[in-house]
């Protein structure tokens, strides 16, 4: 018999021990180890969505599991000891034990909801959480962390691009923007995408997450945001891909080489298709001044094909604009070849990485020119820029005749072997260079280059240098001491006559004012006879050729003579 007991107006009852029981300490217990259990065996990724969640998931989960595991201890010493209870069916105790399971279970459903069904990405609600998690992965540089930490970016990069501060705009404003000025959300974006700049993480993208990467690239391209803080992100991306021969730069390469993926390069277009977007960035085509000095030819190619597809896209362009990442691109290709020097006096060079740059870059050249030649005769360019117009009458064309003359005299140091000196210079550089450099766009080019090529030797009768030596000594040895008729060469030889006529007037006052630069002018095979006052150049017996051929150039007798 229930023996009722009144207050005032409510009544109590005590409750029965043997009432039904469907949820009470026991099954909690149950399923409580089966929660930790869960997330015991969940790895780094299910951790890290867990404490990125837009609420604070991992205090609310133990609050209400400690809330719930209390209550449901209570209730089954409330009901062994038959307290009282109020008397009524608005919570009955089976409705009681419904509420605290569904409690628990619904908490259970929102961490496997965050962790295994709906990913957490960056925004207003957990900015801060996102980012505090994130700089720890990063801080511990444990590579299998980062590895899913990388991956999980991919989800957060439209977010991030988004909330990131677009410093051009500012600028368009005339604005400029102090920290305790943007909201935290925006605060946090541009705080993350420095802190993924972060080489060990950008190492892992590179390896394993190239899909970050284009993620946060395509957004930048699709939004136009090309002023956020990505460059050091930008850079290291590069430098690790150009380091990683395993890494998207190698992958895409050609469509024959690559099937699908060469021809679409994805990632290579999202990050270089876009010459605003390179331009604006500044590092993509500069991600280390110090370690290219390192690259071998497969790196130095790899680099080239990201210079060929900004270049694409910039001549696409109706008006073309003085280019700083194209004009650092040049600085950087042309001194691939810096390592020529190695091969003086060395035989079989053509082996060696340092040749095989030279055919890396000579590739390049020929590709830029193509591009070019397909926008036709350039009827803006002007054929021959004084030097007192400075350098916004430069352009593209006078950027690669630039580059090809310094090529030329980096090639000008290797002046023996006979045989691999013309190779070098002959076969690798002047004969691709008469051969492949024929549209519009390369006679324009060659134009330039022997413009350059003669003031740089005349410079020599006001001042005489090494470098204007080493020019001279290339160019005799390429176009030989004498001038032949035909078809062949006849686009040089107005060049040719006029280095030989400098050389026929000149060279005996350099052997008299200067003898270790006029030293200098002469390779392998072509020698000084001071008693007869002529170059000659001997062609050795070998092959079909039973006795040696000379071939002389008569020099003037030394007298001043102005240029």
């Amino acid at each position: 018999m229930v023996m009722e007991r009144c207050f005032v107006a409510m009544c109590f009852i005590p409750l029965d021990p043997n009432g039904s029981k469907f949820f009470g300490f026991s099954e909690f217990l149950a399923g409580l180890a089966l929660m930790v259990l869960a997330w015991t065996i969940g790895d780094v990724r299910y951790h890290f969505r867990v404490k990125t969640a837009p609420i604070p998931l991992q205090s609310v989960t133990f609050s209400v599991v400690a809330i719930v595991g209390v209550l449901t201890l209570l209730t089954d010493l409330w009901r062994a000891q038959g307290w009282l209870v109020p008397q009524g069916n608005l919570l009955t105790p089976p409705l009681w034990q419904a509420f605290l399971a569904g409690i628990f279970l619904l908490t259970f459903l929102t961490w496997a909801w965050f962790a295994f069904i709906r990913r957490p990405t960056f925004g207003k609600r957990n900015a801060e959480r996102y980012a505090q998690t994130l700089y720890r992965h990063i801080l511990k540089g444990d590579p299998t962390e980062l590895a899913v930490v990388a991956d999980e970016l991919m989800y957060s990069a439209r977010a991030l691009v988004h909330y990131a501060t677009d410093r051009r705009v500012l600028r368009n404003h005339g604005r400029i923007q102090d920290e305790d000025e943007l909201l935290p959300v925006e605060a946090y974006a541009n705080e993350i995408l420095l802190l993924i700049a972060d080489r060990r993480l950008c190492r892992v993208i590179v390896e394993s997450s190239s899909g970050t990467a284009l993620a946060i690239f395509e957004e930048m391209g699709e939004t136009k945001k090309y002023d956020i803080q990505v460059e050091i992100f930008a850079k290291n991306i590069v430098r690790e891909a150009l380091l990683n021969t395993n890494s998207f730069l190698y992958h895409e390469a050609m469509g024959y080489e690559s099937g699908l993926i060469g021809y679409h390069k994805p990632l290579s277009q999202a990050m270089f298709g876009n010459h605003m977007m390179v331009d604006t960035i500044s590092t993509l085509l500069d991600p280390d001044t110090v370690g290219k000095l390192k690259w071998n030819a497969e790196q130095w190619k790899a680099y080239c094909r990201l210079v060929l597809i900004t270049l694409r896209d910039y001549v696409d362009k109706p008006y073309w604009n003085h280019s700083t990442a194209l004009y650092r691109a040049k600085d950087y290709i042309e001194n691939a070849v810096s390592g020529l020097y190695k091969l003086n006096a060395v035989a079989n060079t053509w082996e060696s990485d340092a040749a095989q740059c030279l055919q890396v870059v000579m590739e390049f050249i020929r590709d830029a020119v193509e591009i070019l030649d397909k926008k036709g005769k350039p009827h803006h360019v002007r054929l021959r820029v004084r030097t007192k117009y400075g350098h916004p009458r430069e352009s593209l064309y006078d950027d690669i005749a630039s580059m090809i003359f310094e090529i030329i005299f980096h090639a000008s140091s290797v002046i023996s072997p006979q045989w691999e000196c013309w190779s070098i210079q002959h076969n690798s550089i002047w004969g691709p260079i008469s051969r492949d450099l024929n549209g519009p766009g390369g006679q324009v080019i060659k134009f330039k280059l022997r413009r350059l090529l003669y003031d740089e030797i005349t410079e020599m009768s006001r001042f005489p240098n090494f470098k204007g030596a080493k020019i001279l000594g290339f160019c005799l040895n390429v176009m030989g001491l004498k001038v032949h008729e035909g078809d062949y060469d006849k686009e040089e030889r107005p060049l040719h006559k006029a280095i030989l006529g400098w050389t026929r007037k000149q060279y005996v006052w350099l052997q008299i004012h200067s003898p270790r630069v006029a030293e200098a002018c002469l390779v392998d095979g072509i020698t000084y006879d001071a008693e007869n006052l002529q170059l000659v150049k001997t062609y050795s017996a070998d092959g079909l050729r039973r006795e040696p051929s000379y071939v002389r150039l008569e020099l003037q007798p030394a007298k001043p003579v102005e240029e």
